[in-house]
């Protein structure tokens, strides 16, 4: 099977893609390595805009999986315009020309983003989706783009994930548990914003396998799926960070607890994929620590702005005054 992969090579991609060289599967990457490149070499390269792709450079592939994007809140609100047209227009094109090449299978990198605030509601993927910030209603519009082309020729799987956190060759420390274990091991002090907001954690070795889970299933298979390796409060985050920095480092943790108003609250139901897909989380937060600390010593230059998402789009916008169309996909 040949699959290409837009974006794989940021953080989820370079966790996922040896795992998919392991089971035997052809692999192109398609992306610009704004974050540089810690992929495998059997990986084959493509340096290209995903709006520059078409029909015919997909004509080959089995599967086209979008990780592609802009990736959180920051980067959404520091230009809403951009995360606009990355989180929604580009998977809508990508899965329109990959269905005229004939492609089998349409993976789509959606978020959990896309319920907004819950009051103490375990949602599923019929509950509704009510986010009023950019990101979240980027990456909605991404998916029911994608999800409207499913069809008995072409299916469409859309995994809305988790706040993704673990340690990856791409590094990142502006995620939950990997920003509270970097605060953790520099300060020797966690700052819990708000104790009280619930959020679903995707560790990325979990993260990976939902892709795998969503490439190897049944080829009649299409729909929207939550993947996640837990339902946590951030208060409970910041004690199982300390915990876990205590018990492997032996290092002593301050508790920093402020109460400062969230508008992200949500904790989801993954029986849908556990069912259909097959997909059993393994990774608790304690087992994310326990991967940074045996990782630490790769990604221990913490200034580094490679590791911050937001610094370096920053960085590009400057460079050429604005994230333009042709610079950032």
């Amino acid at each position: 099977m040949k699959i290409m992969v837009a974006g794989g090579a940021g953080y989820i991609g370079s966790v996922m893609i040896p795992h998919l060289l392991e089971r035997g599967y052809h692999v192109d990457v398609n992306d610009l390595f704004w974050f540089g490149n810690h992929l495998p070499e059997a990986v084959g390269l493509i340096n290209k805009n995903i709006f520059d792709l078409s029909a015919a450079d997909l004509a080959d592939y089995d599967m086209v999986i979008f990780l592609a994007g802009l990736s959180n809140d920051p980067m959404a609100e520091f230009s809403p315009a951009q995360n606009f047209i990355y989180n929604a227009s580009a998977p809508a094109y990508l899965g329109y020309i990959a269905k005229q090449a004939g492609v089998k299978r349409f993976i789509y990198a959606s978020s959990c983003s896309v319920y907004g605030y819950t009051v103490n509601e375990l949602y599923d993927e019929e509950s509704p989706a009510v986010c009023g910030y950019p990101y979240g209603i980027s990456k909605l519009q991404g998916e029911q783009a994608v999800m409207q082309m499913q069809d008995s020729d072409f299916s469409v799987i859309a995994l809305r994930q988790g706040t993704v956190s673990g340690y990856s060759p791409r590094m990142r420390l502006d995620l939950v548990v990997n920003t509270m274990f970097k605060s953790a091991v520099t300060t020797g002090e966690i700052t819990v914003n708000n104790p009280a907001i619930w959020r679903p954690v995707l560790g990325i070795r979990d993260a990976a396998m939902a892709y795998i889970r969503a490439i190897e299933a049944n080829g009649a298979i299409s729909g929207v799926f939550n993947v996640a390796s837990g339902n946590y409060t951030v208060g409970e985050i910041g004690d199982l960070v300390k915990s876990g920095v205590k018990k492997f480092l032996n290092k002593d943790i301050k508790l920093n607890i402020k109460h400062i108003q969230d508008y992200r609250n949500y904790k989801v139901s993954i029986e849908k994929a556990k069912k259909v897909l097959s997909f059993h989380p393994q990774h608790s937060v304690e087992s994310i620590v326990e991967d940074l600390v045996a990782n630490l010593e790769r990604f221990r230059d913490f200034d580094n702005p490679n590791y911050y998402n937001i610094q370096v789009f920053k960085r590009l916008a400057r460079e050429n005054d604005s994230p333009a169309r042709k610079e950032y996909m």
